[in-house]
C-alpha cells in the first residue's frame, strides 16, 4: 500500500510553489554567474600565459636591479653593441644599455668616443656579476691625433672572467644600489638564454669599450 501523505492547507500549498520558483531562480543566477566567473578565470589564466617580446636590437628591456628599474636599450647587433653610447651627451638617471653576445667570453671594454662616464658590471651566463668599473670618460680624439694613437691611449674595463652579457648605467649607479661582484641581476635565465640567442655571432669584442 502506497504512503498516505497528509492534505496542507490551500495558502501553505501556494508559499510552497512560489518558494520553489524563487530557489530555482536563484540557482539558474548562481549558475550563470559561475559560468561568468569560470569565463574571466580562464581568460585571465590564457593572458597570463603570454609569451614575453622577442627581444630586439635597439628595443628597451625593463630590469630590476637593486630597488630600481631600468629602462635598458638592447644592444644585439654587432654594429650597436660597437657603437654603444659612444657620442652621447647625457643619460638618464633610469636608463642604460644591456648588451647581449652569443656566448660567454672574455671581454673589455673602452670608452672610445664616449663624452660622459659611464658605470658598466659584467654578466655570466645566469646572470652574476663578474666584474663592475665606473669609467671615466677620456680627452676625445685631437684634430691632429691619428686614430691608431688614439685608440692606443684609451685604457680597457676587462670583465675578469667570461662573460655573455653588459650593463652599462650612469657614473656611480651600481654603488648606489648597492650591487657587487658576486650579486646576480634579476633576469630570468630563459630570457638570457633568448637574449644570447637574439644576438648578432660576432668573434670580436665589441661595445662602447673595447
Amino acid at each position: 500500500m502506497a504512503p498516505k501523505y497528509p492534505k496542507y492547507p490551500k495558502q501553505v500549498m501556494a508559499h510552497t510553489h512560489r518558494f520553489h520558483r524563487h530557489a530555482r531562480s536563484l540557482l539558474i543566477g548562481s549558475m550563470g554567474s559561475m559560468g561568468s566567473i569560470a569565463s574571466i578565470a580562464l581568460a585571465t589564466s590564457l593572458t597570463g600565459c603570454t609569451e614575453p617580446a622577442i627581444p630586439v636590437d635597439g628595443g628597451v628591456e625593463e630590469v630590476q636591479i637593486g630597488d630600481r628599474t631600468f629602462k635598458l636599450e638592447l644592444a644585439l647587433s654587432t654594429d650597436r653593441r660597437r657603437r654603444g653610447l659612444g657620442g652621447r651627451e647625457t643619460l638618464p638617471a633610469d636608463s642604460g644599455m644591456l648588451f647581449a653576445f652569443p656566448r660567454a667570453a672574455q671581454q673589455r671594454f673602452w670608452m672610445y668616443d664616449c663624452l660622459i662616464d659611464i658605470d658598466i658590471a659584467y654578466l655570466d651566463p645566469i646572470g652574476y656579476v663578474t666584474a663592475i668599473h665606473t669609467m671615466p670618460k677620456e680627452a676625445p680624439r685631437g684634430v691632429d691625433e691619428f686614430e691608431i694613437d688614439y685608440q692606443d691611449r684609451l685604457p680597457g674595463y676587462p670583465s675578469r672572467y667570461p662573460a655573455q652579457f653588459v650593463i652599462e648605467l650612469p657614473p656611480g649607479m651600481f654603488e648606489t644600489l648597492g650591487i657587487e661582484v658576486g650579486d646576480r641581476i634579476d633576469i630570468p635565465t630563459d630570457r638570457l638564454k633568448r637574449l644570447g640567442e637574439e644576438s648578432d655571432d660576432d668573434d670580436k669584442v665589441t661595445g662602447s669599450s673595447r
